[in-house]
């Protein structure tokens, strides 16, 4: 049987007009993939071929081809052509966030199981609340499903005036912030992001269905009113291995 090569590609001319150059050319090879043009368990042209064939730099056909094995499309293999590992996606999450409307498509097609609403004491009830040592506030803490996949263990704390305010049964929206705004009738303004890398406790790979030590990347967001009042703490452990976070960096040096 005759394998398909770089022919079975259109010739067209990407530009950056039409965004990132590495995106229109995983989107361009993502099509073969899905229609089968290039099976699964089959190779890829060569990627010195594909940035011939589209005039692009091999940095951008490696970008590209990076993104398809970000989405299982493909495997990667050490000087050999990529072969192909799935027609369609794998279930996974892959994180660009610039606004609270890129959270909702985030958790689509997700569940929300609530594990536990209870008062608590934390030390992180103190760094983000101003809360005494000894003082309580509230703690939900639930896990975010697709389908049979676990997706993250997420732990969220309110401070006591606004916690008392909610019930477990509140927390039926996927994204606990927009529960909060229902319930309680404010709007959450804006929500501080850090991500950082830590490793899975007994907690989370009981949780997460991971390995003991598993990696894990937490990303963690405070929520904060108009007012600059902050009102939600939520901390968001994902496996490693099904989490990416993409972003556009523009060159801005003069």
């Amino acid at each position: 049987m005759d394998h398909p090569t770089i022919d079975s590609l259109p010739r067209r001319t990407l530009g950056r007009a039409n965004g990132p150059l590495y995106r229109q050319l995983a989107d361009i090879l993502r099509e073969p993939i899905g229609n089968g043009t290039f099976p699964v368990g089959g190779e890829l042209p060569k990627e010195a071929t594909i940035a011939e064939h589209f005039g692009v730099s091999l940095i951008t056909v490696r970008q590209a081809l990076r993104d398809l094995e970000a989405d299982g499309l493909i495997r990667k293999r050490s000087a050999k052509p990529a072969v192909v590992a799935a027609r369609s996606p794998s279930v996974n999450l892959s994180w660009k966030f610039k606004n609270f409307a890129d959270m909702a498509a985030f958790t689509k097609d997700a569940q929300l199981t609530v594990k536990s609403y209870r008062k608590e004491v934390s030390p992180v009830l103190q760094r983000h609340f101003g809360m005494g040592k000894d003082e309580a506030g509230y703690c939900l803490r639930s896990v975010l499903s697709i389908g049979e996949q676990r997706k993250a263990q997420i732990t969220t704390y309110f401070p006591p005036d606004i916690g008392a305010r909610l019930k477990r049964e509140d927390f039926s929206d996927v994204l606990i912030f927009r529960s909060v705004q229902k319930h309680l009738g404010l709007r959450l303004d804006v929500a501080h992001v850090t991500v950082r890398a830590e490793i899975a406790d007994e907690a989370v790979a009981a949780d997460l269905g991971i390995t003991l030590g598993s990696p894990v990347l937490t990303v963690e967001m405070l929520y904060q009113s108009a007012d600059q009042r902050s009102i939600e703490f939520s901390v968001a452990r994902h496996p490693a291995d099904i989490f990416s976070i993409t972003y556009d960096a523009p060159n801005d040096l003069s």
